[in-house]
């Protein structure tokens, strides 16, 4: 700073702090004493008072426009011949009180938690849903129930019926659960909020069980996405038809394509394996299997793999609806959105 007031007399202040390397802030505060009062910034001329801002903050709270809107309020004031402020000074006041929200009395919705459920072995968390398969004629539809373990992706328990129904659910889930042999305590059951799965008949069920239920979100479809991505592989084969003649022509077809989803479909997100391998501790035994055969073609043509040696793909470990975020996870996307 000393030799920037050196040179000040000869050379601009601008050119010796750039020379020195000395920001110009830093030299003025160097000038300043430093006993010196720190400045302190005035209101504005033109804003209200603390008096005046007590007082329209008092008249939006009265008994006569506690429930009124500011626009309501400014318009009957200027009827009545009075004017305390602008409507943007209004609502400015209400802010600084923490004031701003709706002001009339009305339905208030809850804050849904977002379901976040981990399952690492099967029977651990099964999701399951009811979907329409079109009948014969137009508005006939037969419902299929389908529970689904969300680890494995093997469908444990389904049904096609006339109609949706809570009793049919509860038979359902019921018969599912003894024949995967439910322990209290073992299983989370995952499920939207459809009547039947939000049923007093179903709830009371699953409470008997010792099984612990949890719904989705209103309007999230993808709080329940094993369920809806399995409904979508089966009305996207090949060969499922527009309309079911009869209720038997949808059962046996459903029949068929679980048999061959459970055992024959390599499913992508469990490693290429068969849900019904990884159900029933299988699949350990297939992936080294799969590893023998990719360590031959490899002593075969080692040239071919150029990073590392083939190794076939792992189902996962860990299986979530809805995993946490990580912290800090959102602020680093919003730094690099903007």
């Amino acid at each position: 700073m000393k030799a920037v007031k050196e040179v000040e007399g000869s050379v601009a202040i601008d050119f010796a702090c750039e020379a020195l390397g000395v920001a110009r802030a830093s030299y003025y505060r160097f000038l300043k004493p430093p006993d010196s009062p720190k400045e302190t910034r005035s209101g504005h001329f033109r804003a209200l008072s603390c008096e005046e801002k007590k007082a329209v903050l008092g008249c939006l709270n009265s008994e006569r426009f506690c429930d009124r809107a500011p626009a309501e309020v400014y318009a009957t004031l200027l009827d009545e011949g009075d004017y305390y402020c602008s409507i943007s000074t209004m609502y400015r006041i209400l802010r600084d009180s923490n004031q701003v929200r709706e002001r009339r009395d009305q339905l208030r919705h809850p804050n849904y938690r977002k379901p976040e459920l981990l399952a690492t072995g099967s029977n651990q968390v099964w999701s399951w849903d009811i979907t329409k398969l079109l009948g014969p004629a137009k508005w006939t539809y037969y419902h299929l129930y389908v529970i689904l373990d969300i680890f494995s992706r093997y469908v444990v328990g389904w049904m096609v019926a006339h109609r949706e129904s809570a009793e049919l659910a509860k038979r359902l889930i019921k018969d599912t659960c003894e024949k995967q042999g439910i322990k209290p305590g073992q299983l989370t059951v995952h499920a939207d909020r459809g009547s039947s799965m939000k049923s007093k008949t179903v709830s009371q069920l699953l409470m008997d069980l010792g099984v612990v239920r949890t719904h989705s979100r209103p309007h999230v479809s993808n709080d329940n996405p094993f369920s809806e991505s399995q409904f979508k592989t089966l009305k996207y084969m090949p060969g499922f038809p527009g309309k079911f003649g009869c209720i038997e022509d949808s059962r046996g077809f459903c029949g068929n394509f679980f048999n061959w989803y459970n055992w024959k479909h390599h499913h992508s997100g469990i490693g290429l394996l068969t849900p019904g391998s990884v159900h029933y501790g299988l699949a350990e035994t297939i992936t080294a299997h799969r590893q023998e055969v990719l360590n031959g073609a490899f002593l075969t043509h080692p040239e071919r793999f150029v990073r590392k040696p083939p190794s076939p793909p792992e189902p996962p470990q860990a299986v979530w609806i809805n995993p946490p975020e990580k912290p800090g996870k959102n602020k680093f996307r919003e730094n690099h959105l903007l």
